[in-house]
């Protein structure tokens, strides 16, 4: 157990362990540690499941207390002016071009806003992204997994990746959203230059075109707005334009905001359960050949499978007001990271948690977050998952891992594969 330095008398805020900070900056900075996070996760969780920094921030990695930031309205998100955000993270300006530093605070994310400015926004997407569309889609959901399905060719190896968990997600979204089919594939490059920008680590080479690739995903969702105004459709956009509460509605640059986060996380979330959780069951043939034999698991077995290798393991707050968090005082600015992977892992929450067990009944995990930022499309993505699982499990007597080890993509907030090769049998 790693010692904690005594803090000065005067002072309330706890002294930070730099033996742990070493191992928070070998999981977020070196690809070792983005490859297997999860010793190390381990060893914070254990040591020090809530502590102060020396590198400005707090970790908790407990489910507890990731629970209780996440929904506490002591904690929110950092809507302080971009500028100032950027210098404390960056140390300069320089790398920005001024378009980027100057746009408005209106074309912010409804994933980086807090009450009364999410609420407002929440409550009027809500009224177009309902439980009833998952539910009204789930059969083209059906119909696409097993045209993917189809497609798949015996006795040789498949990249998963690109044959089944993009195609299926983003031809979903894009439905839902109505954007044209014939663009849904130059999205997977341009969402994953725009997605680094949530990462805790940018090289400054990664940082310019992150910032090119959301100019061009503004550009694109202004045109589609512009011209779903023209001409209504049936998909969400339409419906995010129509849809009003008394006087209130979207403004333009809401919508392109609402419009680019829904797109986005719309098949990001889903391209990485479904390689992180196929990639589960093949190095778990046991759990695999248990849900083929038994179809009735498909629930629990998502959201094992999302607690298991979680798509998306960190997510940020800011303390709004001084706080303490597992007797861990929280002044007001802070920052303080929850890593979600680490929570879903707590053997305080789950029995057994580095064990794979797809009839798992001990509660959901956090990989969509909790509170009043719970992931908007988590619904669609647990249906996805389900769909695409059952019915290739019901389609191919076998499949086998094509390569010894797959290569994650070097991400830690946003976990996934570069590419999953396959071989399948029926």
């Amino acid at each position: 157990m790693t010692e904690r330095a005594a803090a000065p008398a005067d002072s309330p805020w706890p002294v930070a362990v730099p033996e742990l900070d070493a191992v928070f900056a070998e999981i977020v900075g070196t690809e070792e540690g983005r490859r297997d996070p999860y010793p190390g996760y381990a060893r914070l969780r254990a040591e020090a499941p809530v502590y102060r920094s020396g590198l400005g921030f707090t970790v908790c990695t407990r489910y507890d207390e990731c629970e209780v930031v996440l929904r506490d309205p002591r904690f929110g998100k950092d809507e302080r002016d971009r500028r100032e955000a950027l210098m404390e993270r960056f140390g300069s300006l320089e790398m920005f071009p001024p378009e980027f530093l100057d746009m408005s605070r209106e074309r912010r994310s409804m994933l980086f806003l807090n009450p009364p400015d999410h609420t407002r926004l929440r409550s009027l997407v809500n009224r177009a992204f309902t439980p009833r569309t998952v539910d009204r889609l789930r059969p083209e959901i059906v119909a696409l997994v097993d045209g993917l399905l189809d497609g798949l060719p015996e006795g040789e190896p498949v990249d998963v990746m690109n044959h089944l968990a993009f195609p299926l997600p983003v031809a979903v979204i894009g439905h839902l959203l109505g954007v044209p089919s014939e663009d849904w594939r130059h999205f997977r490059e341009v969402m994953g230059r725009a997605t680094v920008l949530l990462e805790p680590v940018i090289s400054p080479e990664e940082l310019g075109p992150a910032i090119e690739a959301q100019a061009e995903l503004e550009a694109y969702f202004q045109g589609l707005v512009t011209e779903r105004r023209a001409r209504p459709g049936d998909d969400l956009v339409s419906g995010l334009i129509a849809v009003q509460e008394g006087t209130d509605k979207l403004t333009e640059l809401e919508l392109i905001g609402i419009a680019i986060l829904i797109f986005g996380a719309g098949f990001e979330t889903t391209t990485n359960l479904i390689g992180n959780g196929l990639l589960a069951l093949l190095t778990h043939p046991g759990e695999m050949d248990r849900l083929r034999d038994h179809p009735g698991l498909l629930r629990s077995a998502v959201d094992e499978l999302l607690r298991y290798d979680s798509p998306v393991q960190f997510d940020g707050r800011l303390v709004l007001e001084d706080a303490v968090v597992a007797g861990v005082p929280l002044k007001r600015h802070e920052e303080i990271i929850t890593i979600l992977g680490a929570a879903n892992r707590d053997p305080a929450h789950f029995s057994d948690p580095d064990t794979l067990d797809l009839g798992r009944d001990e509660g959901p995990p956090l990989s969509f977050a909790a509170g009043i930022h719970f992931c908007l499309g988590a619904a669609l993505a647990r249906a996805e998952g389900q769909v695409f699982f059952g019915r290739l499990l019901e389609r191919f007597e076998s499949i086998e891992l094509a390569i010894d080890a797959p290569v994650f993509r070097n991400r830690i907030t946003l976990r996934g594969l570069t590419s999953l090769p396959v071989v399948v049998r029926s």
